[in-house]
């Protein structure tokens, strides 16, 4: 029976787990993760509008502030189609300002290769100059201890450019001028909260409207902004990988040094003996005799001064050794005559028969004789000729750009004899023309065909018998009023309507003219119907912003039958 003190078995070491110390951190515990949303570009552009721009108008001599809205995509349908915005009480809101995210794409500029997504190892490292753990002292300095450096690594995000539409509402052009002044200001800046992720914002060309009623006079403004943002997603921090941020220690390290001392104990070299050299820091010096002396002399083209001098270490000997001219890189080089079987540059050989591979020439090449070419020759610039004689059995051009041209001036005539094959199409005075066609029909309605004489003779023989019918249809502009409601969207008339003779577009809600309460009805709100011998009249009550009521009195002007 074990004793219960008993000390636990050591762990193998090919068994123990292995710890970085320097990943361990101190008492001051691990940062927190950092995560950038898309909201939080949207809260920027929220935040620099009502806490730095801050829009304000002067109204009956008050300063006024300008709301800034986020628009639902509800909301933004609707203010397209009408143009402004209602309270709950179908009261216009002015002045104010309202914007949406229109789309995102990721910033390509900023390439950023993350190889795997849930353990990207791609990070800014930021050292930590200073903290309790990293001082120095006396004992640090005496003893060589280096200390230890804290780093930050911070995950490289997704850039983005995210895009925004504004629109500002106004009354008068003054108040939508100090508004535009203050917000173009802003552009090129950074956008965003104090102490938190900023982003650079870029604002677009302005678009102006004014719109003026019976009631009320309506000045707009739209313009655009481009946000360079980055993503750093929360999910992120839960992935398996490394966190958003974190720290690591370097280790710290102590520097031994060591001071050794020695003597060089006699030794013989041929025959002579070397005087001891001793640690008292003297500078001795040492003779050596050779047994064999040598010399240089001169060879072909090489000059030696002191040429034959020997050498046998008793006295130094200097030679200096030149040729005639001088080889470096930059110096000029001087030969009579070189007499070679090839000459070699690169993996191209010249010899006196020619050149073994393709030869290339960055510059000119002139021939003040025949220039003979016995294979292809490729021209990649401009050829000129004062004459062109061509024999040939056959003959063909490949066009690397798909284009050619004939002559250089207006003026030039060319003439061609025989027949002409075009595949593709052809240019006259800007126009575009690809067919010919003998459509009798004309149904295709084409831009860029040309029709034949027999085509328009058969059209105009065709339909020159439905021309009596134009007038009586353009005459047709009768009232009618609503005989029922179905709903509260859906008006019902006893009238039909008239049928577009041939040659002109079918009859649509273009063609009539409704009026509510002696109130005209938006075309965007309304769509036509017929059924039988009963026309309908369809509303689209969120567009239009009311309902119908079965005491309104509803009228139809516009092309019906009788």
């Amino acid at each position: 029976m074990a004793h219960s003190n008993s000390r636990k078995k050591p762990v193998p070491r090919n068994q123990r787990k292995f710890v970085n110390r320097a990943l361990q951190k101190r008492e001051q515990g691990e940062p927190d993760d950092i995560s950038v949303s898309l909201m939080d570009m949207d809260g920027a552009i929220m935040y620099y509008f009502e806490n730095v721009i801050k829009p304000m108008v002067f109204e009956n001599g008050e300063q006024v502030k300008v709301p800034v809205m986020y628009s639902s995509p509800e909301r933004w349908s609707a203010i397209q189609k009408q143009g402004f915005m209602r309270d709950a009480k179908r009261q216009l809101i002015i002045p104010a300002i309202a914007f949406r995210r229109t789309g995102m794409e990721k910033d390509d500029t900023v390439a950023v290769d993350k190889i795997d997504p849930e353990d990207p190892k791609l990070f800014y490292s930021f050292e930590r100059k200073y903290n309790p753990q990293n001082r120095y002292d006396a004992f640090s300095v005496q003893q060589g201890i280096l200390p230890q450096r804290e780093y930050y690594n911070i995950a490289i995000p997704d850039y983005m450019v995210l895009s925004y539409d504004f629109i500002i509402w106004t009354q008068y052009i003054e108040q939508m001028n100090k508004l535009v002044e203050r917000i173009n200001w802003s552009a090129g800046s950074y956008w965003g909260e104090p102490n938190r992720m900023r982003f650079k914002a870029n604002i677009d060309s302005y678009t102006d409207v004014t719109e003026v009623t019976d009631r009320e006079r309506l000045v707009r403004t739209e313009f655009s902004v481009t946000l360079k943002g980055y993503l750093i997603p929360e999910a992120y921090n839960e992935l398996a990988g490394p966190h958003t941020q974190g720290t690591h220690l370097t280790p710290g390290q102590i520097i031994v040094g060591q001071e050794t001392s020695t003597t060089l104990t006699d030794a013989g070299i041929g025959g002579e003996s070397i005087e001891s050299i001793g640690t008292s820091g003297q500078s001795d010096s040492i003779g050596i005799n050779l047994t064999n002396a040598f010399s240089i002399t001169s060879g072909l083209g090489v000059n030696i001064t002191n040429e034959g001098d020997s050498f046998d270490g008793s006295v130094p000997v200097t030679h200096e050794i030149s040729i005639p001219q001088e080889v470096e890189t930059t110096s000029n080089v001087q030969f009579n005559q070189v007499t070679s079987s090839a000459l070699m540059i690169g993996s191209n050989a010249i010899t006196s028969t020619g050149v073994s591979q393709d030869w290339s020439v960055t510059g000119s090449v002139e021939a003040t004789t025949t220039l003979t070419v016995g294979g292809n020759a490729t021209i990649g610039g401009t050829l000129i000729a004062q004459e062109f004689h061509t024999e040939y059995v056959s003959g063909s051009i490949i066009l690397t750009s798909g284009s050619t041209q004939f002559g250089d001036t207006i003026d030039d005539t060319h003439y061609f004899t025989g027949s002409m094959f075009l595949s593709g199409s052809f240019e006259l005075n800007g126009y575009s023309v690809n067919e010919i066609s003998n459509d009798t029909s004309l149904t295709d309605g084409s831009s860029t065909s040309l029709v034949t004489e027999n085509a328009l003779k058969t059209y105009v023989d065709t339909t020159k018998t439905d021309v009596s019918a134009f007038p009586a249809y353009v005459r047709k502009q009768f009232v009618k009023i609503s005989t029922g409601l179905i709903g509260t969207n859906t008006a019902s008339f006893n009238a039909e309507t008239a049928s577009a003779p041939a040659g002109l577009t079918a009859t649509s809600e273009h063609d009539f003219l409704f009026f509510i309460n002696g109130q005209y009805m938006e075309h965007d709100a309304i769509e036509i119907q017929q059924a039988a011998s009963t026309f309908y009249l369809k509303v689209d009550t969120d567009g239009i912003g009311y309902e119908l009521e079965s005491d309104d009195e509803i009228l139809a002007w516009g092309k019906f039958n009788t």
